[in-house]
């Protein structure tokens, strides 16, 4: 047992993919499920994340760990969804099954596309795709010293779990 808590209240009024907003630049974005077919144009994208993003030592940084990681996140029973702007994918939002029947979320926007809508579109997506396949409880966890994601997830009704360590972990229930 993890010991991991989640909120009484139940959320699920996200809209599930595929979805498309104009973000705050002025790009056309689709945000459509994803998975294994977006393979290589998801390689494409971490290989284009810079370090510097990095958060919790992911994503790595070369090539072939890049594709050694997508296979086991990729995996049969993991949730993907995509944002793409023209053909390239942008942004990715992964639901990965664990312990006692919970997800645990990650999520990635490019630099370039990031504080532009696409990241709150891209997690309302995920969110809706798993509601729409029985997903009940998310957890993640996130550096406390990035505010602009906390505040993104309390606005999305995730609630601390925990913050007795360096990250803060917290979690949603679905419905």
């Amino acid at each position: 047992m993890t010991g991991r808590t989640y909120p009484d209240d139940i959320v699920d009024s996200f809209p599930q993919p595929p979805l498309s907003l104009t973000d705050e630049e002025g790009r056309d974005i689709r945000i459509e499920s994803g998975g294994m077919d977006d393979f290589d144009a998801l390689v494409a994208m971490y290989d284009d994340f810079d370090p510097a993003d990095r958060a919790q030592g992911i994503p790595p940084i070369k090539e072939g760990a890049i594709r050694e990681w997508l296979d086991t996140l990729l995996a049969e029973g993991s949730l993907n969804v995509v944002a793409r702007h023209d053909d390239r994918v942008v942004g990715h939002a992964i639901l990965v099954p664990g312990h006692e029947d919970a997800y645990e979320l990650a999520v990635f926007v490019l630099n370039d596309y990031q504080g532009a809508g696409i990241g709150t579109k891209l997690l309302e997506g995920l969110l809706g795709h798993g509601v729409s396949k029985g997903v009940q409880r998310v957890w993640l966890t996130v550096e406390r010293w990035n505010e602009p994601a906390i505040a993104l997830y309390e606005k999305l009704g995730f609630e601390t779990s925990n913050a007795e360590s360096f990250e803060l972990e917290m979690s949603i229930r679905l419905g």
